[in-house]
């Protein structure tokens, strides 16, 4: 009966750990399409005030994404904690980073792309004026913003990815003479 006890409690260590894999990855995955692929294409080849009209919608439309996979990963985060057992120092870290980089896009979300959104309407162009000089203050914080969200979500993967493949001694279960293999 206790090896199934511990065969169910590691599907369900590894169903969390999939369905924070996938939220993970669907941020990050866009975060790093967007700000390397699309945008610099876009900026490049559509003529301006159009670029900047489109890309204004396009990361406006991906921060509601980013923090709905934020509220994913963290709630599979909580699902681990709430398990119980034994916490290790790599769940510190990655409950940290999935924290850092939710609020990195909360704060992307909820003020810096309104913001950007805001003097875009207002005709700011970038390095132009005053308008356009805010403007370009606040692309390049966004910009740094979404890099530490990348650093942030690719150790907080990295980290998932071991939550999931440790013995099962290690995932919380009670040390007991089954699952220790005596």
């Amino acid at each position: 009966m206790q090896s199934n006890r511990g065969s169910a409690s590691r599907l369900v260590v590894t169903t969390i750990a999939i369905v924070q894999l996938l939220a993970i990855a669907i941020w990050a995955g866009g975060l790093l399409a967007l700000g390397a692929i699309v945008a610099p294409i876009v900026f490049r080849i559509v003529p301006a005030p159009t670029s900047a009209d489109a890309m204004t919608l396009v990361f406006g439309r991906f921060d509601g994404v980013a923090i709905a996979c934020a509220a994913v990963a963290l709630v599979a985060e909580a699902a681990f904690a709430l398990r119980g057992g034994r916490v290790a120092r790599a769940d510190l870290a990655r409950g940290g980073c999935l924290v850092g980089a939710a609020m990195l896009a909360i704060a992307i979300g909820a003020w810096l792309s309104p913001g950007i959104a805001e003097l875009h309407r207002g005709g700011a162009v970038r390095h132009v004026g005053e308008a356009g000089q805010a403007l370009e203050r606040l692309h390049r914080l966004a910009e740094l913003l979404a890099k530490g969200e990348i650093v942030l979500l690719l150790v907080g993967f990295s980290l998932s990815v071991a939550k999931a493949s440790r013995p099962r001694l290690e995932l919380g279960s009670p040390a007991t003479p089954e699952n220790r293999g005596a």
